[in-house]
């Protein structure tokens, strides 16, 4: 959309309810089932709050800028132009701001100019607004096109005596324009690693100081390449069982053993978003509209179900190469190539109430799990 005032603040409004709850739904250590996945809602807490972050600059950005475009057939997050702009008035925040004045001198000149002019001063107003922006994208981590990886646990996996690291990472996908989150359970198999990091009794060894989190893969000799992989294998037209391969074959040495991959979307919102006509025409008799929307999310996993080992030979050698498990008893795991997968979808109590007096919420519903935020309150297996 060409946001037009009205039509922008109700979508900001509402995607900031939307990740609000989503916040809520993650940060709830007692009743989010995802902590039965270890560290997955630790991990994804903070994209959130970079998401958020996000829409905030992306909300102040209109107050000097008159366009915003979102994707509204599809994803209902902004074009991903938005998002590479974002990036880029970040890193010339520092910059730019160098050449506005300060606020106190902006409102000392609002107000002269209103006594000389008996007028607004609309170009001062977009002044100190492009001002508030700069400095707000400059103080907050937002959700880049691309988020370097970082370790956040270090283990040692007992039966093969290797390191074990958890490394996750985040992608804005160009043709998408969808926020997605990767975590990767990976084992290293590098001498000069193993050495260093692992006992006699096939522990980590206590005497290694590990400041988590690490930016970037623990292993520093394949940090930078671990980064250069990531970026260049986050697409979200690359399923989970391809990402998972390409990293077993571009490292010798790293063996990944699990790989998950969620997907903060698509957002639905009435009279703005037309990615499901059904949603669309049920939230439109939502009565307030800041509870006229619907988020949903994907959890995507595949994981090793065993490894081959190296072969050396005297013409020629192989290392080891995990195999990958993929579900081809269920249709759209096998589609999305997966070993398993969850849906979910989180949605106002009050639009909930719509799309079930309506009969649309089993259709709507069907195969995900549903999460209705009332009160603060995020309420599961409704």
């Amino acid at each position: 959309m060409n946001a037009a005032p009205d039509a922008a603040g109700r979508y900001f409004d509402a995607i900031a309810s939307a990740l609000e709850g989503l916040g809520v739904y993650f940060g709830d250590r007692s009743a989010s089932p995802f902590q039965l996945h270890g560290l997955v809602a630790e991990v994804v807490s903070p994209y959130i709050g970079r998401l958020e972050r996000s829409f905030e600059c992306w909300q102040n950005r209109l107050g000097f800028m008159e366009k915003f475009r979102i994707q509204r057939a599809e994803s209902g997050y902004p074009v991903f132009q938005s998002v590479l702009e974002l990036e880029n008035d970040r890193r010339q925040a520092e910059k730019r701001l160098a050449g506005i004045s300060g606020p106190d001198e902006l409102r000392a000149e609002m107000v002269d100019f209103i006594l000389r002019h008996r007028e607004f001063p609309a170009d001062l107003q977009r002044s100190m607004a492009e001002r508030l922006y700069l400095e707000q994208l400059k103080a907050g981590n937002v959700f880049s096109p691309f988020i370097l990886p970082e370790t956040v646990r270090v283990s040692v996996n007992p039966k093969t005596k290797r390191p074990y690291y958890l490394v996750h990472w985040g992608a804005f996908d160009g043709n998408s324009s969808l926020p997605m989150v990767y975590m990767a359970a990976v084992e290293d198999s590098s001498p000069g690693m193993v050495k260093a990091l692992v006992s006699d009794d096939g522990r980590l060894n206590d005497d290694v100081e590990i400041g988590l989190p690490v930016g970037g893969l623990l292993n520093p000799e394949l940090a930078h390449q671990f980064d250069d992989f990531a970026e260049k294998n986050s697409a979200y037209s690359l399923s989970p069982a391809t990402i998972a391969g390409n990293l077993d074959k571009d490292f010798d040495h790293l063996h990944p053993k699990q790989l998950r991959r969620v997907v903060l979307g698509p957002f639905y919102t009435a009279g703005i978003t037309e990615n499901n006509s059904t949603v669309s025409d049920v939230l439109g008799k939502v009565r307030r509209q800041e509870n006229a929307w619907l988020l949903t999310w994907t959890v995507q996993e595949v994981y090793s179900k065993t490894e081959r080992p190296a072969r050396k030979g005297l013409w020629s050698s192989q290392p080891a190469r995990e195999e990958f498990f993929i579900d081809t008893d269920d249709l759209d795991a096998a589609r999305m190539g997966v070993s398993a997968y969850e849906q979910h979808a989180l949605v106002p109590h009050e639009a909930y109430q719509a799309l079930y007096a309506a009969g649309e919420a089993q259709k709507i519903f069907e195969g995900y799990d549903v999460h209705v935020i009332s009160g603060g309150r995020v309420i599961t297996d409704v």
